[in-house]
Formats: structure tokens, sequence, C-alpha cells
């Protein structure tokens, strides 16, 4: 039997397997090699394209916190793998201001009462194609500046005194959600959104986050409503990052990637 036989005859056995042996056994594999196996047969494929079955609840179990599984922090989240995507894709504990911690539930950044200092938090995934979806919940006081949008590992993460930090030079652009201005190149690019009397943000309420890295746009949606493009012209093949500036001690906020943005 040559070795074209003997794939055969592997794929073949791999197929007969019963799918909970499978779901049990690929609940033990990190996740390239679930990819690798997603390209073996269709039956691998089939069992790992199922984002609710147990091998999808079971990386969840080993690596989500109990209290954030049970929370309504992840409740826009309808399966076990797109929370378990938005994990890999929350803050990064490596990549924040040192006056900034990430809570244990992994999803939520606790800014230190430190006085006279701007603290930013970036994610750990960066996008440079595709379009992305992302939402901020800022669950503490606003302070005087609080800043959501995106940067490149290139801006600053701390500074002195309370300033937008986020969007304070060429390589971040941001919203401050205390007077609805949007902030690049350490200049002011207008009010946003362009509506008449448009409420101001409120504690807990979720801002969207868009980009799209193929249009080069960061845009807005709260409540589900669209607010119309904040930013044209963002960098081409630069990885950006989620990002916000926070100057009020002990303020939190969230951040829990989506995906790719539904349209309309």
């Amino acid at each position: 039997m040559n070795t074209y036989d003997n794939d055969i005859g592997h794929y073949a056995i791999a197929e007969l397997v019963p799918d909970h042996f499978l779901e049990n056994i690929f609940s033990y594999l990190n996740l390239r090699d679930l990819k690798n196996c997603a390209l073996v047969c269709k039956t691998w494929l089939r069992i790992l394209s199922d984002e609710n079955n147990d091998v999808w609840r079971l990386h969840c179990v080993k690596r989500l916190a109990e209290e954030v599984m049970k929370s309504d922090l992840l409740s826009n989240l309808a399966t076990y793998k797109s929370k378990l995507r938005a994990f890999y894709h929350a803050w990064s504990p490596y990549d924040c201001s040192r006056n900034i911690y990430i809570k244990p539930n992994g999803f939520t950044l606790h800014r230190n009462p430190v006085a006279q200092s701007t603290d930013a938090c970036r994610g750990k995934i960066g996008f440079y194609r595709g379009r992305h979806s992302w939402e901020v919940i800022w669950e503490g006081p606003l302070g005087t500046v609080a800043v959501i949008g995106v940067s490149t590992k290139e801006a600053p993460l701390q500074c002195q005194g309370y300033v937008g930090l986020l969007g304070s030079d060429d390589h971040s652009w941001g919203w401050n959600l205390v007077d609805n201005q949007l902030i690049h190149n350490g200049d002011t690019h207008g009010r946003y959104p362009i509506l008449n009397n448009c409420p101001k943000y409120q504690v807990g309420e979720r801002i969207r986050v868009i980009l799209d890295c193929e249009g080069h746009t960061l845009s807005f949606e709260r409540n589900h409503e669209f607010l119309g493009v904040a930013f044209r012209g963002l960098p081409y093949k630069k990885k950006l990052y989620p990002t916000v500036s926070a100057v009020y001690g002990n303020t939190e906020v969230s951040m829990i990637y989506l995906g790719v943005p539904a349209d309309g």
C-alpha cells in the first residue's frame, strides 16, 4: 500500500470516530492545532464549525473566568467560540500604562487613582486588513477626558496631565466621549456625531467601534444607531489596535471584540 492509500485509510478511520469522542479530544488541543484539524476531513470540519458544541464550551471553561461567563458582559456574543475569540482579542496586560491593570475577568481594565496622569491601553490584537467591530463599555466616571478609538504600536500609553492622549499624535485616532470631539495628531477634527441635540454618553452604554481596513475608515454606533464615519484615510497596511485613554481614578472600561460588523 502506498502513502496515498495510507492517507485515505486514515481519513476513513477518522470519519468513523463518534462525534462526542472527537469533541472531547479536540477540547485538549490548542487553537492552531484545531485549525489544522479542520482541514483533515469533512467530518472534522463539520464538528469544528459548530461554534456551540463541547469543543468550544470546554475551551471557554478552561480559559474564561466563571464570573464573566455568568455576567451580561458577553451577552451580545451568541456562541462559545465567539466568546473565546473575544477573550483572545481583549485588553492586553502587557500593552498598557503602568497605572492600568486588567481585572481577572480578562475584559475590563482598571485605572488606578494617580493624579495628573492620562493612561491608555491597547487590545491584544491589531488589524491591517478586513473589517472589524468591538464594543466599549465605560463602567466608571468619564472625568474630563475619556477617549475611545484606535492606535498603532507607536502611540504613547501614558503622559502627564489630563489630556486627550488617544489622538495626541499621528499614530492614534480618538473620539472624546466627554465633549463629543474627534482628535487626531493633537488637533480636534470637529464634533461627532453630526446630529442635532446629540445626547451625551451615559456611563454603562455600549459603543460599537467599526474599523474598516479596506475602506480605511473608523466609525461608531450607539444603541444600534450608526453615527457616521468619524475618520477617513487611516494608514494602509499598518496594524491598528483597539485603544482607550482615561484620566479618572478607579474608572473601568471593558472591551468586547465582536468580529465582522453586520451591514444594514
